[in-house]
């Protein structure tokens, strides 16, 4: 895993947190799926994710429209409604305009 490289701001981040269940199978799985289908997303940026206890994945999109249509996609759809249903015991997700960042590479 890496810091993603994203581009010079405003650009928008989600921000996905979530408690999973002891019902994880086919989890890993479908979470390497979505990976590979978020990048191949029209407006979508990159991505930075870490599990301990807790798990939060920050995806990166160019606009509302890139973060609205990836929701809308179907095979993540039916993957959210999986996680919902059986992986996660509680979530939250946050959608937020990034207007600033720096950092050292």
């Amino acid at each position: 895993m890496k810091i993603a490289n994203t581009p010079k701001p405003p650009y928008y981040a989600v921000i996905f947190t979530n408690l999973v269940t002891e019902e994880l199978e086919g989890y890993e799985e479908t979470a390497d799926r979505m990976v590979e289908l978020a990048q191949q997303q029209e407006g979508f940026l990159g991505f930075e994710s870490v599990r301990d206890g807790l798990g939060i994945t920050v995806s990166y999109w160019k606009d509302l429209e890139s973060i609205k249509n990836w929701k809308y996609n179907l095979e993540h759809s039916v993957a959210r409604k999986k996680g919902n249903e059986k992986w996660y015991s509680s979530f939250k997700t946050r959608i937020a305009l990034v207007e600033r960042d720096y950092g050292k590479e």
